[in-house]
């Protein structure tokens, strides 16, 4: 294959399968949204079973459902066979994934699902299958064609199958009222979940890492101080602790630009006075866009007489993957 070959087949692979996902808008009928209110009424988890390929894609529509708000485990059909059907329970919504609905582990698997008096939904290309007549729902995957040349490899059907699964997740989702702050309890550690919940207390620098001096002090302890705490700026406080202002080393840097003449200098000179500050129980994601919007890289936290408690850092917000970009 030359280069333009290659190109036009994996534009070919592209459409035919993007074809293979708009047909899909004729399996959103009567029986998926029966299959929404099972699932949704259900006391239970949602079960999904597949074989090969077919449990690759039910392992992705596990996460999905999991993640949304809808409790969801796999079960491996073979391994169903051998003692993991104690994992279903009789409260359990049973999702069996077959493009052909014949795939003889999985058909092996009804008897003893149907022992456990669960519901059983279908998700197969052929609504003529054993598996669709035999389950108590039928979820269409249907494709005209595989992408792949042979018709052999599962590639159209397998998207049109996560694609259902999507369909079914994100529907649930609406259904429950499940937000944003939802989805953040459930990933705590990813970016999201860090921008709804994070807190500016949780991360900030406290105790003897704030940096801090009083408005009389020289500016020599001034430098020694943004040096020593390494956070780029020193809150500036009167004799009653009270915040009266900030100094950055950009202001040192702005300063000697202009004199040399630093002898006699005190924080109190070289201040800039009323700086911005935020509450410790603000979310960092919050703090983060004050700061970008305010082109400043440090804010100081303080408590509500005005003494500092904290410190926070630009950089160490970005760190924390908290932009979006």
């Amino acid at each position: 294959m030359n280069i333009e070959e290659i190109i036009k087949t994996g534009k070919e692979v592209i459409e035919i399968e993007a074809t293979a996902v708009r047909g899909l808008t004729e399996s959103i009928n009567e029986q998926f949204a029966r299959a929404v209110e099972l699932i949704y009424h259900s006391k239970g988890r949602v079960v999904l079973s597949g074989m090969g390929k077919s449990g690759l894609v039910a392992r992705k529509i596990v996460a999905t459902l999991n993640s949304t708000g809808t409790a969801a485990i796999f079960l491996h059909p073979t391994d169903a066979l051998h003692g993991d059907l104690g994992m279903v329970r009789q409260d359990d919504v049973v999702i069996l994934i077959s493009k052909s609905g014949e795939t003889e582990e999985v058909i092996n698997l009804l008897p003893m699902l149907k022992r456990l008096n669960v519901t059983l939904i279908a998700m197969s290309g052929y609504e003529n299958s054993r598996l669709a007549s035999e389950c108590d729902l039928f979820l269409s995957i249907a494709v005209k064609e595989e992408a792949c040349p042979h018709d052999l490899a599962p590639t159209a059907s397998t998207t049109a199958t996560l694609v259902i699964g999507d369909a079914l997740s994100v529907t649930l989702l609406k259904k429950r009222g499940f937000t944003a702050e939802d989805f953040a309890l459930l990933h705590p550690g990813g970016s999201l979940g860090k921008r709804l919940s994070l807190k500016i207390r949780e991360i900030m620098a406290q105790g003897d890492k704030i940096p801090v001096v009083k408005e009389d002090c020289h500016i020599k302890d001034v430098i020694f101080e943004i040096t020593s705490k390494r956070l780029g700026a020193t809150s500036v406080v009167d004799s009653n602790g009270i915040l009266s202002g900030i100094i950055t080393d950009g202001d040192l840097r702005r300063l000697l630009e202009k004199t040399l003449d630093i002898k006699e200098l005190t924080a109190r000179d070289i201040m800039t006075k009323d700086p911005k500050v935020m509450n410790p129980d603000y979310l960092a994601s919050f703090a983060l866009q004050q700061m970008e919007n305010h082109k400043i890289t440090s804010l100081i936290i303080i408590d509500e007489v005005k003494h500092p408690v904290g410190i926070i850092h630009l950089h160490d917000l970005i760190n924390l993957g908290l932009t979006q970009r």
